[in-house]
């Protein structure tokens, strides 16, 4: 199982009432509702390993050097609510919560695993490509509906919703909503365009439209080529989009694909028999008043809770 820590974080911060906090007056929310969804995630779909993804950087060059508006908006721009919470503009009072939660995580035992320059989305990626499966992947993010692989058993299980209506992401889950199965969910993105993340996509060519081109072409290597020979299957209108997006078409896909290779450190992902580090767990529980989620979490753990 693969947390993509900053998605289900922030839905916390949003979800969770901001009434709770540490004795120095910390707000705990965030910490309260991130523990309480990984506690979830163990009880319900009882993985064997877990490791918790890590934004080293929500905004790597690499892909802000090929569209510049990549997340562009989202610098000077805060989230008001859940659905508009970006794992990336923090605010200050979720800010703070940040090193409570790796601290959290270090003291029960989780392993939390980001890579200096890229997303998070970037480590997950890694990371199933790595695994044999099968492959849970916990997010709220769409970005990640591309690992989807059915016959690897790599499914997201999509928190978009919220925790108590989650969502499964499979290979036909997608083709029933968007048209693609996994193998084809970037090239439609890239197209249709995705607001939150300051891609434009190819003017003209809608969610629908986009994924009719993958499903006749199979990619964009065979949409692009279909076009430039004026393939005759090819609409003229729509060949003329596509042509005209060259340039962008060509620069988002190593934005838009989660295929990097990430330099990821070994790590033991198995889920820990006991605290690894006891009385800074206790410290943690009473600077910040966590004993209901951390013993919640160490009772899913089927480990001993802290008093």
């Amino acid at each position: 199982m693969l947390l993509d820590s900053a998605s289900m974080y922030f839905r916390a911060f949003f979800g969770v009432p901001d009434r709770f906090h540490g004795a120095d007056g910390t707000p705990t929310n965030a910490v309260r509702g991130f523990v309480d969804a990984i506690a979830r995630c163990i009880t319900e779909f009882s993985p064997d390993e877990l490791i918790a993804c890590w934004d080293d950087d929500w905004r790597p060059e690499f892909r802000v050097a090929r569209i510049p508006t990549y997340k562009e908006h989202r610098v000077a721009t805060p989230a008001v609510t859940a659905d508009e919470a970006d794992e990336e503009e923090v605010p200050d009072a979720l800010q703070v919560q940040e090193p409570v939660i790796r601290q959290v995580l270090a003291a029960v035992g989780i392993a939390r695993v980001g890579a200096p320059g890229f997303e998070a989305d970037d480590v997950i990626a890694q990371f199933t490509r790595c695994h044999d499966g099968p492959v849970d992947i916990v997010s709220g993010d769409r970005d990640l509906f591309q690992l989807v692989e059915d016959s690897r058993q790599v499914r997201v299980i999509y928190t978009g919703k919220g925790m108590n209506k989650l969502q499964f992401a499979t290979d036909g889950w997608l083709r029933d909503k968007y048209g693609v199965t996994g193998a084809g969910y970037a090239d439609m993105s890239l197209m249709r365009g995705d607001a939150s993340d300051g891609l434009p996509g190819v003017p003209g060519i809608g969610e629908k439209t986009a994924a009719e081109l993958v499903n006749r072409y199979g990619d964009l290597t065979g949409i692009m080529t279909a076009a430039r020979s004026e393939d005759p299957s090819l609409r003229p209108t729509l060949r003329r989009k596509l042509l005209d997006a060259a340039g962008y078409i060509e620069a988002a896909g190593p934005v838009v694909r989660l295929d990097h290779q990430v330099d990821v450190p070994p790590v033991d992902a198995t889920l820990p028999a006991t605290a690894a580090d006891p009385p800074t767990l206790v410290d943690l529980c009473d600077r910040y008043d966590l004993d209901g989620p951390v013993n919640r979490l160490l009772a899913a753990l089927g480990t001993s809770t802290v008093t």
